[in-house]
């Protein structure tokens, strides 16, 4: 194996670092504040999107880092899951990058469930758009009322009637669901109740503002609404789709789903780690800047070997998590599903252990949003719930793990 990065995937981060520099990093903590300005509550009927966001997005796409996650050389960049994984890590650094980019979740997953499931009408219809930045998406497939840790749990519904499809059942925590673009939602439901466990499901495209679909509220994470994204809680209530809105077959949710989740869990994970190394980097120039009981606030209460741990820390994830973009490239998403979820384990883990301590380091100024300290925290306590909780991704691990036991001993026999 070779982690190596290509020669694209070099001169890509480049020009991508470079554009971070000069138009990102200079306004990002403005733009931040100017969200909360424009948005000072959960009602997303009236959420704004500042005036920045669509000019850096004009640049970007000018300058050809746009859709940098998608592998078509057509459609993205054509890069690989390993070649793009700098990047991700990158964009991480940045509360705004990933949007700013066109590879912003849940945008991407949903434009890979169209690119390589979706049919023509399908794709000239949401992917298109979707892929110029001209709408956002949102995936609802979390529900309040089951235990959706383990996904065959979903309740809401998915009934055929002649040409068309009835959906029923409540979501929540829909990213995205508030922002003033969103257009439309992929959800995912029952639909084959007699079918085996992972064959029941289906997913289906449904634009928001067919009758029926109801946004109750947006929930806050950490009493932040994230605005103007948000997640939601959205009720749909007989909505009526054409039968076309389905993606490929009837039963094939939990198959599309696996496809849709290998590469973004390298991308969560990639960011994760560049958050991670943001973190870092402030804790290090705050602990040299700042000087307490006469001495620089890093030679206090072992803060060098927290430094050391976070850096050894850190370096792992990113190895394992390269690890795991090699073997999806080489080998496919199935036979990477142990690393897949190894990395959803470890990843947000050493985001929040490298955060919680560079808190600890600033002090009040660490829980205020003066600097994006308790941003970071917040996504990386919420990214082990999310995609699968730890323990999901634990015992898939150990089942994968019993099972190459058991199969060594029989043909041991």
């Amino acid at each position: 194996m070779d982690f190596q990065p290509s020669t694209r995937s070099q001169e890509s981060l480049q020009r991508l670092l470079r554009f971070m520099r000069e138009h990102i990093e200079p306004i990002e903590a403005d733009y931040l504040r100017d969200v909360r300005a424009l948005n000072p509550d959960g009602d997303w009927t009236r959420w704004q999107v500042p005036a920045q966001m669509e000019a850096l997005k004009a640049k970007a796409r000018a300058e050809g880092l746009w859709n940098l996650f998608l592998p078509d050389p057509e459609l993205g960049a054509g890069l690989t899951t390993l070649e793009y994984a700098p990047l991700a890590e990158a964009m991480g650094r940045s509360l705004i990058a990933p949007e700013v980019f066109n590879c912003n979740a849940p945008d991407t997953g949903n434009m890979e469930v169209l690119y390589h499931f979706g049919n023509d009408e399908q794709k000239l219809r949401w992917l298109a758009p979707l892929l110029a930045g001209e709408i956002r998406s949102v995936f609802c497939m979390t529900e309040p009322d089951v235990a959706s840790s383990d996904a065959t749990n979903m309740q809401a519904t998915i009934r055929e009637d002649g040409d068309e499809l009835v959906l029923d059942g409540r979501k929540w925590w829909s990213t995205g669901l508030g922002h003033p673009n969103a257009a439309f939602a992929i959800f995912m439901g029952l639909s084959n109740p007699d079918n085996d466990r992972h064959a029941r499901h289906s997913m289906v495209l449904v634009p928001l503002e067919m009758p029926g679909v109801r946004i109750d509220r947006m929930l806050p994470a950490f009493g932040e609404y994230d605005a103007p994204s948000g997640h939601g809680e959205v009720v749909f209530d007989q909505v009526r789709v054409p039968r076309t809105n389905l993606v490929r077959e009837l039963g094939a949710g939990f198959a599309i789903a696996q496809g849709r989740l290998g590469p973004g869990r390298i991308h969560h994970c990639m960011r994760a780690i560049g958050a991670a190394e943001l973190a870092l980097e402030l804790m290090i120039e705050r602990g040299l800047s700042r000087v307490a009981f006469g001495k620089p606030l890093l030679d206090l209460g072992g803060n060098r070997e927290r430094i050391a741990n976070a850096r050894i820390a850190i370096d792992q994830a990113r190895l394992l998590t390269l690890y795991a973009a090699w073997k999806i490239d080489t080998h496919g998403v199935a036979a990477a599903m142990t690393e897949i979820s190894a990395i959803k384990v470890v990843a947000p883990n050493v985001l929040q252990q490298v955060v919680d301590e560079a808190i600890q380091l600033f002090g009040g100024a660490g829980v205020s949003q003066d600097v994006p300290l308790t941003s970071l925290f917040a996504i990386a306590r919420a990214l082990r719930i999310a995609d699968g909780p730890d323990a999901v991704h634990r015992s898939l691990i150990a089942r994968i793990e019993i099972s190459k036991h058991k199969k060594r001993n029989a043909a041991h026999e």
